[in-house]
């Protein structure tokens, strides 16, 4: 009866050795290697030809290119120094009014139509503050009654003007030459603060001041509607209008 150790040596036992693996080796290259080690096909043969083609680019991916012409220019750089000075925008043009003020400081100076056709309110709205300010030194709180009869003055002599006149005239331009025409009125609401209007002298400077602003504003006009020989005409209704404010001046 054989042992454990004999059995372990019989069940042990085989006949393989390392020159027979080797020579397995050799005989799977003579039939063609169907069970050796399989060669690695060449990748060349599988990339397409348009990856072929772009691989000369040297770049890198995701990384865009940088153009030093596009970026060094702006070109918003230019549209700040084209654009006009925010005075202009708002329209507010200081020596357009120092033009009209001086039409209205000189009656016989002739008017620009070119200038006083525009609808400047800086002008007028200054000098209805200053007329109201002014009454209010003379101890007359009259700002509604300055306001009021300026908007529903404005209102009448452009309905007058356009039934008047060919061309027509807008509202803006009729409220922007009755105001600058104001301007002698304040010159009598100053005068008020240091001395009673209430004579006769008083009437008479009244006079006078009314006559300024109504032949200037129909100066203006008649020279920015071209009415010719119509400058009468379109002073009574501004007479009018301009001795309301002196009625609010004297009393």
């Amino acid at each position: 009866m054989s042992t454990v150790g004999e059995f372990d040596a019989d069940f042990y036992q085989s006949n393989y050795t390392i020159d027979n693996q080797e020579q397995g080796y050799d005989d799977a290259d003579v039939y063609g290697n169907p069970y050796g080690v399989r060669e690695q096909p060449n990748s060349a043969a599988f990339v397409p030809p348009e990856m072929i083609a772009s691989s000369s680019y040297m770049g890198q991916v995701f990384q865009p290119t940088y153009n030093s012409d596009y970026y060094s220019q702006p070109t918003y750089a230019d549209s700040f120094d084209e654009e006009p000075p925010l005075l202009e925008e708002l329209g507010i043009n200081f020596d357009h009014i120092w033009q009209k003020t001086l039409t209205v400081l000189n009656p016989l100076k002739p008017a620009d139509g070119s200038i006083m056709n525009e609808t400047d309110l800086t002008g007028p709205i200054l000098f209805c503050i200053a007329l109201g300010a002014t009454l209010l030194l003379a101890g007359k709180v009259q700002f509604g009654y300055v306001y009021g009869m300026s908007a529903i003055g404005c209102l009448g002599i452009h309905a007058l003007l356009n039934l008047m006149s060919t061309s027509g005239v807008s509202y803006g331009c009729v409220a922007s030459v009755l105001g600058y025409c104001l301007l002698p009125m304040v010159i009598l609401s100053s005068c008020a603060i240091f001395f009673s209007l209430q004579g006769t002298i008083g009437t008479i400077a009244a006079l006078i001041i009314i006559g300024w602003c109504s032949l200037s504003a129909a100066k203006i006009f008649s020279s920015a509607l071209t009415m010719e020989g119509q400058q009468l005409l379109v002073a009574y209704p501004c007479a009018l209008l301009y001795g309301l404010f002196a009625l609010l001046t004297i009393f």
